[in-house]
């Protein structure tokens, strides 16, 4: 999995491209998002437009991701769900936790 960081004002936008894995994508991404939080950021999006797949082990880890930018008193949101990855959050029942919206420029207005 490829991360890459670009910001729009205060919000660090992640754009994810490849599958959130056990041992691929989620040590990358718990990595990435434990750098931002040293660093002060607090607003964080996370792009899924080019994930087409997650497994327990990825799902985990977004889980984990939200509980840490949220104890430190950030802001995480979802944008870009492919159809699998918003039918596995509403199974999970997940998609009452996050955040999720169907666009970058939705998503970057709620953010207060």
């Amino acid at each position: 999995m490829q991360i890459e960081q670009r910001a729009v004002g205060s919000v660090v936008i992640l754009d994810l491209k490849g599958k959130i894995t056990l041992g691929e994508g989620d040590e990358a991404l718990k990595d990435k998002i434990n750098s931002l939080i040293l660093q002060g950021h607090k607003k964080m999006l996370l792009n899924f437009g080019d994930v087409p797949y997650i497994d327990s082990a990825g799902l985990g880890e977004i889980v984990r991701t939200y509980t840490t930018v949220s104890r430190q008193g950030g802001q995480l949101k979802l944008v870009n769900l492919t159809k699998r990855i918003t039918d596995l959050l509403s199974i999970t029942k997940l998609l009452t936790v996050f955040e999720t919206f169907d666009n970058e420029a939705e998503a970057l207005k709620s953010y207060n």
